[in-house]
């Protein structure tokens, strides 16, 4: 319910009469603006003080009034005096919000003149990314964009990580362009967000780099007639790679003489019981959906070192060549 004065006469409607008198539209444009900064979230008070002199007073949101006197004609319950004793006439508003940035102006009206003083909240946001690529499984020598789209206020700023033991800082920006990735950039990538308003926001990409098998670690076998000897054969590949044993032109399953072990990348043959057939050349071969790579490996007797080999290694780049051919044209 309204006020209303000792004559009857309603209080609101002598606000507004006074208000049209009140000179708090226009403000001196020559006088400075104080600003403050506030953060999204938190509680802005502008401050206003006056003296006794002082016979009426107002606070104003651009041309839209917010108090007269103590007369609150904002619907904002956001919104409230501050008052200490009759010297101050500040404005406190909760929850700062981006809609509450802009000029606000004291208006105080005097015997002698009217003063009005001008405060512009700037009101900050912290950063938040709402879009980041998903994660991707590409092919090595593809061109690869990772995006990283991110609001704030003021706009903040983007940089790129990719987490492998250096970490490194990549470019800047909302975009990462990579040119013809190769495998050692794979891995999973951090996008950061920061503009100082408070911590910075992070999000990850993760990034699947294929590529063909290579094989990069094969180790032969000095071993004598009776025992156990085991050939040893590693590969590199995305997808994981899958392996094969050969013997000359044959290839070896696991028997009661022979048994292949595959872990991972890696992969053995182990002879259980070596007798003097079993000497010689032993080609390993690994395979993924991309590519196909083999390498020898030789199961020898002890003294007589991998020369025992030296025929059949002449011959063995063409038939490498020729079994990879074969299996590329099978697997098609």
């Amino acid at each position: 319910m309204r006020d209303r004065c000792e004559d009857g006469t309603d209080q609101r409607s002598d606000v507004w009469q006074v208000m049209e008198r009140f000179p708090v539209i226009s403000v001196d444009s020559q006088r400075s603006t104080d600003n403050i900064t506030i953060r999204q979230g938190d509680t802005a008070v502008i401050r206003c003080y006056v003296d006794d002199k002082v016979s009426k007073v107002a606070w104003l949101n651009r041309s839209n009034i917010i108090f007269a006197g103590e007369d609150k004609w904002s619907l904002d319950p956001r919104v409230e005096l501050v008052t200490q004793g009759q010297l101050e006439y500040s404005l406190r508003i909760q929850k700062v919000d981006v809609f509450d940035e802009g000029p606000y102006t004291c208006s105080i009206q005097t015997k002698q003149q009217p003063k009005t003083s001008q405060v512009y909240l700037i009101v900050q946001v912290p950063p938040i990314i709402y879009k980041v690529s998903d994660d991707i499984i590409v092919n090595e020598g593809s061109n690869v964009t990772l995006t990283c789209l991110a609001n704030g206020r003021p706009d903040p700023s983007i940089t790129w990580r990719l987490l492998n033991p250096s970490a490194e800082a990549l470019d800047v920006g909302e975009y990462l362009e990579i040119s013809g990735i190769v495998r050692s950039q794979a891995g999973r990538y951090e996008c950061k967000a920061s503009n100082d308003v408070s911590t910075p926001d992070v999000k990850y990409v993760s990034v699947v780099v294929n590529y063909p098998p290579y094989i990069k670690d094969v180790r032969s076998s000095e071993t004598p007639v009776g025992q156990a000897g085991v050939l040893h054969c590693e590969a590199s590949a995305v997808p994981q790679p899958e392996f094969e044993w050969y013997r000359d032109e044959r290839r070896l399953s696991s028997s009661q003489s022979v048994s292949i072990q595959i872990s991972g990348s890696r992969t053995l043959l182990v002879v259980a019981n070596v007798t003097e057939d079993d000497y010689g050349n032993y080609t390993c071969v690994a395979t993924n959906r991309l590519g196909i790579h083999n390498a020898s490996v030789f199961l020898y007797k002890p003294g007589t070192g991998r020369d025992i080999n030296a025929s059949g290694c002449a011959c063995q780049s063409f038939w490498l060549l020729l079994l990879s051919v074969l299996s590329a044209l099978l697997k098609c």
